[in-house]
């Protein structure tokens, strides 16, 4: 139901994307490109998850050493 409910959403803002000026039309299609990945959970999901950082072995040297430290 979710995924029926933003292809509407994409589907109504092309068409207001075919009468739109030039900068517009550009912003409302990238709308509705995002509207389209949140209809499908897979394409979501894949699109946002970004790998973690990897551990750092050893702190910075900043934390050891400063102005104004003995």
């Amino acid at each position: 139901m979710e995924q029926e409910f933003y292809q509407g959403l994409a589907q109504r803002v092309r068409a207001i994307a075919e009468q739109a000026d030039p900068f517009t039309r550009r912003r409302l299609l990238d709308l509705a490109k995002r509207y389209d990945a949140k209809g499908w959970p897979t394409a979501r999901s894949a699109a946002t998850e970004r790998p973690l950082p990897a551990p750092r072995t050893t702190p910075p040297t900043s934390i050891f050493s400063g102005p104004g430290e003995a």
